[in-house]
């Protein structure tokens, strides 16, 4: 098949196909015309890409997924440099939800105290200000004109 109906077959773009291929992602064949010209093996390779790439993989992450794929295995993830890197993301997924555990404990105790204080009707502390005047002449200030006084 030409690189149109791989692109539409895999619901991406020629132009990403062309940067897969750029990138050794994706091996090109060319037929007696320069055609490129591509198979069911380009097709499997581009939707493990896809699917990985839509659950946050880097695109450079996908490479032994791919090469596992074209080594004959059945499954890009049944080679031990695709569960390493299974392995990675697992951790850094686990990274990312503690740091945003971390958050929102900080921002519901911070709620909890808000709420507290409100239903004690205890003051919480001074209303931020705006502080129009500065002192001295700045370079915005119209000649002749300083903080609040009167012009």
């Amino acid at each position: 098949m030409r690189i149109g109906e791989l692109a539409k077959r895999a619901g991406t773009t020629t132009r990403t196909l062309r940067y897969y291929e750029s990138r050794g992602l994706l091996t090109v064949s060319r037929d007696a015309h320069g055609y490129r010209t591509f198979d069911e093996d380009d097709l499997r390779v581009l939707r493990q890409i896809r699917a990985l790439r839509e659950n946050g993989f880097e695109l450079e992450e996908t490479r032994p997924f791919v090469e596992c794929l074209r080594a004959g295995h059945p499954a890009g993830d049944s080679c031990p440099d695709s569960l390493e890197v299974y392995r990675r993301k697992l951790a850094e997924l686990d990274a990312c939800m503690a740091d945003l555990r971390s958050v929102r404990d900080e921002v519901a105790a911070r709620l909890a105290r808000a709420e507290v204080e409100a239903a004690a009707g205890l003051p919480r502390g001074p209303e931020p200000r705006c502080e129009l005047s500065l002192p001295g002449p700045s370079p915005d200030t119209p000649q002749g004109h300083q903080g609040d006084e009167d012009p």
